[in-house]
């Protein structure tokens, strides 16, 4: 466990980034001390992560020769004080991205109960793949809560091998109601907001996860804000820290494709919507879930331009105390 004097130094390594002269782009970074509860960053690339399969672009070529890896969106909160600790999005790098959450909590790994409790945002892979590592065949967990909305609840028991883990009493679903506040972790208020989104086997829902001291917005993947011009304001009130749907850049990255059937918003929209609240508050506005052909993951300039109107780029192992 870090001392204060450790966390003043983590402080000002994440003061360092926000500016962009130094730390890299995996770096541990912070936001202030903690107090009971710490959420840290597990990843922050699209479902595929980077390297991406099929991708034969510089993008994911040279992640693959220099053994570079970007794991998907997830996020974890962790209770300093029962040691408890919530995931948010199993992907399919699941037991790194635990490992890293082990090494970022001090705490030690737990043989059938790597986790108290799982939050699924939707049914898309690289948010529920990493169920089945809880599963008969690998971790055999007993008896997890898997907190989800009823039509995802639904799917998971009625389609296999979901089906098995709920059996087998590996995983127990806990359904959650829109805009109803649960508690995964006793103290720790989280709301689930439905956003617009490919909803082909469930809905789709933000996280909005709240300690004693802040409260931060998990939105990893949301159809474009003119779907819903309303709703970029609402899901931000009274939010201290924001990780936002970065998928795509600007639509460049993918010449070739129809976008109109990957809805995502555009960094470049998200930052005009918001460049007010960025500069009020720098550093409140963080981008994930990124695409392996968004630039921001190699381009340094282009992150340092963000950065300097006051976004930020969600990085891997970085921590908010809630």
């Amino acid at each position: 466990m870090l001392t204060g004097a450790g966390w003043r130094s983590v402080a000002v390594l994440a003061a360092c980034a926000v500016l962009g002269a130094c730390a890299g782009p995996d770096a541990e970074v912070g936001l202030e001390e903690p107090g009971r509860f710490e959420l840290f960053v597990l990843g922050i690339a699209q479902d595929g992560g980077v390297p991406h399969v099929g991708c034969v672009r510089a993008c994911c070529e040279e992640a693959r020769a220099g053994g570079r890896e970007r794991y998907p969106a997830s996020l974890a909160v962790h209770d300093r004080e029962t040691g408890q600790t919530c995931l948010l999005e199993a992907t399919p790098r699941i037991e790194p991205q635990l490992a890293l959450l082990h090494e970022l909590s001090g705490l030690a790994p737990r043989a059938r109960h790597p986790v108290d409790a799982v939050l699924l945002t939707h049914a898309h892979i690289g948010h529920y793949l990493g169920l089945a590592q809880l599963g008969h065949e690998v971790a055999s967990t007993e008896h997890t809560p898997v907190w989800v909305t009823p039509r995802f609840a639904e799917f998971l028991r009625e389609h296999g091998p979901w089906s098995q883990l709920v059996e087998f009493g590996q995983i127990d679903l806990r359904e959650v109601t829109a805009d109803v506040p649960f508690e995964p972790l006793a103290g720790l208020s989280v709301r689930a907001i439905p956003v617009p989104h490919r909803d082909e086997f469930s809905d789709t829902v933000a996280f909005r996860i709240a300690g004693p001291r802040r409260t931060v917005l998990f939105v990893p993947d949301i159809d474009a804000w003119s779907d819903a011009p309303e709703l970029l304001d609402e899901l931000l009130e009274g939010v201290d820290v924001a990780y936002l749907d970065a998928t795509f850049y600007d639509g460049s990255e993918l010449p070739g494709r129809d976008l109109t059937q990957i809805r995502h918003p555009f960094v470049t929209d998200t930052m005009e919507r918001l460049a007010a609240a960025a500069r009020e508050r720098p550093g409140r506005i963080r981008f994930i879930h990124l695409n392996h052909s968004n630039p921001l993951l190699v381009d340094e300039a282009l992150r340092a331009a963000l950065e300097a109107r006051g976004f930020r780029v969600a990085r891997r192992g970085e921590r908010v105390g809630l």
